[in-house]
Order: C-alpha cells, then sequence, then structure tokens
C-alpha cells in the first residue's frame, strides 16, 4: 500500500498538535527532537504502517505546524503529559511510543508518569535521564557545551541563523558525521527556524531545563526507573551523546532493557538508515 502523509490537527494537554498518520493496528507515537521535525519520520512511519501498525509522527510542542503555547512551557514533565494526552485522543488505553532526542526524553518522562498507559518505549540517543543529568563523563561535558550557549538570550538565535544556518548544519554533521544530509533533508529546518519565534521555541526546551530541573515534580520524575519495557538505540558514532554513556543504566529500568547499537550511524540513526531502524521497532513492538 502506498502511503501519503500531511499533517492533521488535534488539540491536546491545551495545544493544537499537528500530526501525520498512516496506517491501522496498535498506536505507535513517533516523537521528533531538536533540530528536527515529524518530517524526518516519514519513512518510519510507512514502515510502520506497511507492517501493522496505526503510526502517528507527532510535531513536538511549537514546532510548526503544532501550535506555540501561550505559557512558553516546555518543561520535560508537560512534555510527557503532552504524550499520554495524544494517547487519550486516540483513544487507546496503551500505545507504543517511539521517541529521539527531545523525543526521548518525553517518552521517557510520560513513561515515568503513566507507565499504565504505555505498553513499550523505544528511544534513540539517550540514555536514561538520570543517567544522563547524574553521571555524564567529561567527554560529554564538552559534547554537551551547546546546552549552556543555548542558555544565552539572542546570541544562539543569531548564530543560528547566519550564513544561511552554516552553524546548524556543522552542528548536524558534528553530531551524525557520516550524514551526508541533503538541502531537501535540511528544507524543512530551514523553513522552520526562519520563523523566529518557532526558533525560540526549539530552544525554549533548554531553556525550561535549569529551572525545571529545581523543582520536585520533575527531579522525582526523572529519576524514576522506568517501569515499562524499553529498547534503546545507540548511534555508533554519535557526536551528541557519546556511547559510554548508555553502560551502567540496566538497574533504572524495572520492566526489561535492552541496548541496540546501529553501526555506521550517528545521532540521527532515523534518517541514515531508516529502514533498519524501522525493523528494530517492528520487531520490539511485535512482542506486545
Amino acid at each position: 500500500m502506498t502511503y501519503t502523509l500531511s499533517p492533521r490537527w488535534i488539540r491536546a494537554n491545551g495545544l493544537e498538535f499537528a500530526y501525520l498518520e498512516a496506517g491501522e493496528g496498535p498506536l505507535v507515537l513517533c516523537l521528533h527532537g531538536f533540530p528536527d521535525t515529524a518530517w524526518s519520520f516519514e519513512p518510519v512511519v510507512k514502515s510502520l504502517a506497511a507492517a501493522g501498525f496505526r503510526a502517528v509522527a507527532v510535531f513536538m510542542r511549537g514546532y510548526a505546524p503544532t501550535a506555540l503555547p501561550a505559557d512558553g512551557d516546555y518543561r520535560i514533565t508537560t512534555l510527557g503529559r503532552d504524550v499520554i494526552a495524544l494517547i487519550d485522543h486516540f483513544g487507546v488505553d496503551k500505545a507504543h511510543v517511539v521517541g529521539h532526542d527531545w523525543g526521548a526524553a518525553a517518552a521517557y518522562t510520560a513513561a515515568a508518569l503513566r507507565p499504565d498507559r504505555i505498553h513499550r518505549i523505544a528511544t534513540a540517543a539517550v540514555p536514561h535521564l538520570r543517567r544522563f543529568l547524574l553521571r555524564p563523563a567529561l567527554r560529554q561535558l564538552k559534547r554537551s557545551r551547546y546546552m549552556g550557549f543555548f542558555q544565552l538570550p539572542l546570541i544562539p538565535e543569531r548564530r543560528i541563523r547566519a550564513q544561511d544556518f552554516a552553524w546548524l548544519r556543522a552542528l548536524i554533521h558534528e553530531w551524525s558525521p557520516d550524514w551526508n544530509f541533503t538541502d531537501a533533508e535540511f528544507e524543512p529546518l530551514r523553513a522552520l527556524f526562519s520563523e523566529p519565534e518557532r526558533l525560540r521555541a526549539a530552544l525554549g526546551y533548554y531553556r525550561a531545563m535549569p529551572r525545571g530541573l529545581l523543582m520536585g515534580e520533575s527531579w522525582q520524575t526523572l529519576m524514576k526507573p522506568i517501569a515499562v519495557p524499553t529498547r534503546v538505540i545507540v548511534g555508533e558514532n554519535d557526536g551528541c551523546i557519546g556511547r559510554e554513556m548508555f553502560l551502567g543504566q540496566d538497574h533504572l529500568f524495572s520492566a526489561g532493557y535492552e541496548r541496540i547499537e546501529m553501526a555506521g550511524c550517528g545521532h540521527f540513526m532515523h534518517c541514515e538508515q531508516p529502514q533498519a531502524f524501522a525493523d528494530l521497532l517492528i520487531e520490539f513492538f511485535k512482542r506486545g
């Protein structure tokens, strides 16, 4: 079957979300990260649909064409509640969730908040948030220096947009050094971040982190073991979060944990090898 995807809209957790959908069967929510949009999941969505799933790729809050939250709320617990509200909207008791980068953070948080609403999660390129926050390697602190840069007012926005997004292109290459992404693949990001309010929204995820982590609920949620079966997918050559950050975290998953490394991939493995990535999801989610 041939699937043609175009955005649809629903309202969940007080916000209008856009999403791409294909297929019928058990619900799989696909959540993107930074710098990315739901369009990067298009081939994965089509593969999931062909395998008998109802696959939905969500444009995360603040990412066009999803609405900008009026209150500017990008806290991690809010992202987790978005996931649960989306499951509510699609009318099922439980869903599978796959998240990349910030989408992985949202998947972990949703599973910590409401494990009863999630069958299984597959996360890509991000370890358990407790592992990431409490035990960063020295090399990882250097890799994550961009997070500190994003805390500055205005300067990151100017740097990112300068010279046709040269800084952002270089960042993507640093994170996925073997991915020769094309202008066509970059175009959704150029269109998105050419809108100043959308770029501020994407950076708002990072800027919400310091204050959010001081809140008791956020900290307690992020520290919880994940009580749903989890498969963590790691890119062999990830320049954003290193392979060593995914070691020693088995005890943080109380319902089963698998670590899968994708050879020849960096941070954006779902773009670099979409069919291989989809196959890992299909095999894992078909277990139940």
